[in-house]
């Protein structure tokens, strides 16, 4: 009798949601490491990036635009704080705090932006202007399959 494994249909390196979880880690890795002499960690640069795209953030608005739960949240942003990066300010809600970048954070956001940014840029270099046009076409396309909220200004334009 030939034995059979469970899900053996399924082929991972060609399973999509796989691949797109798979490629986020790797690049959130390298990226992670290049930004390394920032004493961050890839968690607390996702809060930090978050806080910089407005002048305050609540905790649980960090959570809706990362792909981290509360608790990672909660550890990234008790350790921003202790590094001296964000200020917790209370709001009218006493349930609520408002999360700001102190000067340092602005600091070091604008540093670590300048080598996302880099990074981001040799990622796309790798791909002729057509197939990037495509490719953003494509996630966008994607995301919306999937439901995704995110803001509509977060989303790469295809030109870029």
């Amino acid at each position: 009798m030939k034995e059979s494994a469970a899900g053996k249909d399924l082929d991972l390196s060609v399973f999509t949601p796989y691949r797109i979880a798979f490629l986020g880690r790797m690049m959130s890795e390298q990226l992670g490491a290049a930004y390394s002499s920032e004493d961050l960690t890839i968690p607390e640069w996702r809060v930090l990036a978050v806080i910089s795209q407005q002048e305050a953030v609540a905790a649980r608005d960090v959570v809706a635009r990362t792909p981290m739960d509360k608790m990672a949240v909660s550890r990234a942003v008790a350790s921003l704080e202790s590094k001296q990066l964000i200020l917790r300010e209370p709001t009218d809600d006493r349930r609520v705090s408002a999360l700001r970048l102190s000067p340092k954070g602005k600091s070091v956001v604008e540093r670590v932006s300048a080598i996302a940014l880099e990074y981001e840029k040799a990622l796309l270099d790798a791909m002729p202007e057509a197939e990037r046009a495509a490719f953003f076409a494509g996630l966008a396309r994607l995301e919306s399959a999937v439901g995704s909220d995110r803001d509509q200004k977060t989303r790469p334009r295809a030109a870029e």
